[in-house]
């Protein structure tokens, strides 16, 4: 009876910190979606969506720090968004293996797209809008989700779970339930969507587990972003099939690229884990 109930409570605290999680996610994902199409509807000389977007998001990420909002809960909240400073020297090794992480992902990605036909992504109404809005549009996407997502994810979510398992484990469950979720580019075949959101999370939960704050893996979305939505799934449509044509010699640089990587970001988490260990504040 005993077991039941400590199995039970396992899996309350998994759907729980799931809810929560996604919630703090996509809530202001979908307003902002909302926003953009009004604006490119009603005023699109004007992009006075993502200026708009990026107060509520700083006022929402100040509540979830525990900054504004009712004294009672304000800990709490600081607690569950973990958003600390962290030394310059962990920082730097975090950037460092955020950046191996996210050029191996780009490989893998890559891989995929010649693995299984990708459409290549556009930005909805924007073909024939100016450089600049282009630009700004992006700019707004590129931190609308990372802040939300690691807050909610990484931030809210993973503590939680930690809380309840322990820490490896919390970062698998919170890898496998935000490989579920809805991401980006529409239209990729589920298969490879789950693989690298997997990664990728496993990438940015470590990092917030190690440094005990989403600051680093904060930035390393960032980064992550732009790079995908302006450099990667914009051309996923164009690359060649190897059903169709064979695996060619660019296909091989990319396996090679995802591969190399991955192994170079372990070596930046060992080194990033043992630098955090040796911090005053580090945690136990």
């Amino acid at each position: 009876m005993k077991t039941s109930r400590s199995i039970w409570g396992k899996i309350v605290a998994v759907l729980r910190a799931a809810v929560v999680g996604w919630v703090i996610a996509l809530v202001l994902q979908v307003v902002w979606s909302a926003l953009l199409v009004a604006n490119l509807r009603l005023t699109p000389a004007v992009p006075w969506a993502a200026p708009t977007i990026l107060v509520i998001v700083w006022c929402a990420w100040n509540f979830l720090g525990g900054k504004w909002g009712p004294r009672k809960s304000a800990e709490a909240r600081r607690q569950y968004l973990r958003a600390r400073p962290v030394s310059g020297g962990v920082l730097g090794w975090s950037l460092v293996a955020g950046a191996l992480s996210i050029a191996s992902l780009c490989g893998l990605w890559i891989v995929m797209t010649q693995l299984v036909r990708i459409p290549s992504m556009t930005l909805p109404q924007m073909e024939n809008a100016p450089l600049w809005e282009v630009a700004v549009m992006l700019g707004a996407a590129s931190l609308i989700g990372p802040f939300m997502e690691q807050a909610g994810i990484w931030g809210y979510s993973q503590v939680m779970l930690e809380r309840a398992f322990r820490v490896p484990v919390a970062v698998l469950i919170v890898s496998v339930t935000f490989a579920f979720g809805p991401h980006p580019p529409p239209g990729a075949p589920l298969w490879p969507k789950l693989v690298f959101y997997c990664l990728a999370s496993a990438s940015f939960g470590s990092l917030a587990a190690i440094t005990q704050s989403i600051l680093p893996s904060l930035a390393s979305h960032i980064g992550g972003d732009l790079v995908f939505f302006s450099l990667v799934w914009i051309h996923d449509g164009e690359r060649p099939l190897i059903a169709e044509s064979g695996a060619d010699t660019t296909f091989w640089i990319h396996v090679a690229q995802a591969v190399v990587f991955a192994l170079l970001a372990v070596l930046a988490f060992v080194q990033l884990a043992k630098m955090a260990a040796r911090q005053p504040n580090a945690a136990p």
